[in-house]
């Protein structure tokens, strides 16, 4: 069926949104224009910041607290939504728009079970006994991808990885089958196999007669999925068109930009990114300091290794689970090794023990050429200055309460340095102004905490940091910015880098060896590019196969009454 045929499902012309007093309102979004008919998707790129999300929200009625909302038209089925009351809004969302939010971690309730969480749309909006709904809620379940529902359905957030998480976030936006599904980063916290499900999902309910919004900063995602794209930019659609054309002959160098920062099949060493480093001589003296390599000065070509690791947790039922199988690889000096694998497939586990913040229940770790994971704390912490670690979610490891000059001056403290020169060399080490030390990390764009968690690493002179999963959360031009970043870093200062990642175009861009994890086990090691030229295993293949690329997904093409702005 031609998307062109029906009505659109949702109508917007010259949408404005602002934000403060009604006389004077911030601008966010400037006279958007768009329609999404049936069975048609229309993605939305840009940076953070840029008025793509709140642009999704206002169709929901969610754009939050002193927003200043002006359209000539915002109509779901004809209906006008600017005049919704409270009322009117609680009955179309859910049932008329089904909505995907980003962050699923905040956005569940971690008091209730999952099966809780999507069986309020079937309770409220929906006359199916409870054990109708239980059933509609477990074929949900098995329909985005999760193992075991019959276990899941009574498990709380708190008790999923990030990837089940966000799978039991789409099962309740799509229970109710809305005319419009509104996703906005839906396949953020997926690797590529259950990613390459969700677009599958999702294609299905286009294909089925459902109108997709997506918003998204990873191109790859886009190109699978979508048949027009806009591109916004402080507010405005700087761009739109058949996702063929846009993807292929981009006219804005906006565009053009957001494309070169794609990392995927961009070389080991390729710069993503305009960004020039912002390594200084007074950080170059910060890390002087740290002395000879290694404890006992010696230049250890191996930094870390691991030797048959197994690790164990017991399950809530009382059985164990093996979350980590003899695992052993040799981290080298000045080298990144790339560790990939499904959710749960043990990566995050073997970082833990890496980091000594775990003990294995067999193998062992060694550090610099000395045991590592053996020793007891008290003779570790000395030592731990040597191993840093940057989070996937650096807002969630920081103290909220402390500004950023005192979350570096205490790591700084560890070192035996705190001045404030010291705090300002490593925000200009990690391309940020030393004025920045006075907010607190609430304050900051998502990039900017991103580069203080690396400049929190940087504090005690690091041999080696562990990166878990730290540009997955970043839209592509600032993801762009901190794999330069840490690319200029690991030149400069001879660092070593393990690097987890669900997404393959990252570690292919930034890794030198490569582990492949399924299940708590290495299924295949190597040397990256050998890896991804000739896997040898199924899983392996399963994986390169399920990574999107920059290729239109096929069919996609130019449509009448496409997206349009005002640039």
């Amino acid at each position: 069926m031609s998307t062109t045929d029906t009505p659109p499902v949702v109508s917007v012309r010259d949408l404005r949104i602002g934000f403060g007093p009604a006389d004077a309102p911030v601008p966010a979004v400037h006279g958007v224009d768009f329609d999404v008919h049936p069975g048609q998707c229309l993605a939305i790129v840009g940076e953070s910041g840029s008025g793509k999300s709140v642009t999704a929200r206002t169709l929901i009625g969610l754009t939050g607290h002193g927003s200043r909302i002006r359209a000539d038209r915002l109509e779901l089925d004809g209906k006008d939504l600017l005049a919704s009351s409270d009322r009117d809004w609680r009955r179309v969302r859910g049932a008329g728009i089904g909505y995907i939010l980003q962050d699923a971690l905040v956005s569940l309730d971690p008091l209730r079970t999952i099966g809780t969480e999507i069986d309020d749309a079937l309770r409220i909006h929906t006359r199916l006994g409870p054990r109708q709904r239980r059933q509609r809620v477990l074929e949900l379940l098995e329909a985005v991808g999760i193992p075991e529902p019959e276990q899941r359905i009574n498990q709380r957030s708190g008790e999923l990885s990030g990837g089940l998480r966000q799978r039991a976030l789409i099962a309740s936006a799509i229970a109710l089958e809305p005319a419009l599904l509104v996703a906005d980063e839906p396949t953020t916290a997926l690797d590529a196999t259950v990613q390459a499900q969700i677009l599958d999902l999702l294609a299905e309910r286009k294909a089925a007669g459902s109108a997709l919004l997506l918003i998204s900063h990873d191109l790859a995602v886009v190109a699978q999925l979508a048949d027009h794209i806009a591109v916004m930019r402080a507010g405005e659609i700087v761009e739109s068109g058949a996702a063929a054309e846009v993807l292929a002959n981009p006219h804005h160098d906006y565009t053009r930009r957001l494309l070169r920062a794609v990392p995927t099949d961009k070389p080991r060493g390729s710069r993503l990114s305009d960004t020039a480093t912002g390594i200084t001589d007074r950080h170059r003296k910060l890390v002087a300091a740290r002395g000879p390599a290694g404890p006992d000065g010696v230049d250890h070509d191996v930094v870390l290794s691991a030797a048959n690791l197994r690790k164990t947790y017991r399950n809530p039922d009382g059985t164990d689970r093996v979350a980590v199988a003899d695992v052993s690889f040799a981290l080298r000096r000045g080298t990144t090794l790339g560790i990939v694998g499904e959710s749960g497939s043990g990566k995050s586990t073997v970082a833990r023990m890496a980091l000594g913040l775990a003990r294995p229940d067999a193998g062992s770790v060694d550090l610099l050429g000395r045991p590592w994971s053996a020793l007891p704390e008290r003779e570790r912490r000395p030592l731990r200055r040597q191993v840093a670690t940057i989070a996937q979610d650096p807002l969630g490891s920081f103290d909220p309460q402390w500004s950023v000059g005192r979350i570096l001056s205490d790591a700084l403290a560890g070192s035996g340095r705190r001045s404030r020169d010291e705090v300002a060399a490593l925000l200009e080490t990690v391309g940020l102004g030393p004025h920045l030390a006075t907010r607190r990390p609430l304050w900051l764009s998502g990039g900017q905490r991103q580069r203080v968690s690396i400049a929190r690493a940087l504090a005690g002179g690091p041999e080696i940091i562990i990166c878990d999963e730290p540009v997955s959360a970043l839209d592509v031009s600032i993801q762009a910015q901190v794999l330069d970043l840490l690319d200029d870093l690991q030149r400069e200062f001879g660092l070593s880098y393990v690097f987890i990642s669900h997404d393959l175009g990252v570690i292919r861009h930034v890794s030198d060896e490569i582990l492949v994890m399924q299940a708590g086990e290495v299924v295949e090691a190597g040397r990256t590019e050998e890896v991804f030229a000739a896997p040898t295993q199924h899983y392996t293949r399963s994986l390169l196969e399920a990574a999107p690329r920059l290729a239109p997904a096929a069919g996609t093409g130019p449509a009448a009454n496409g997206p349009k702005g005002r640039p």
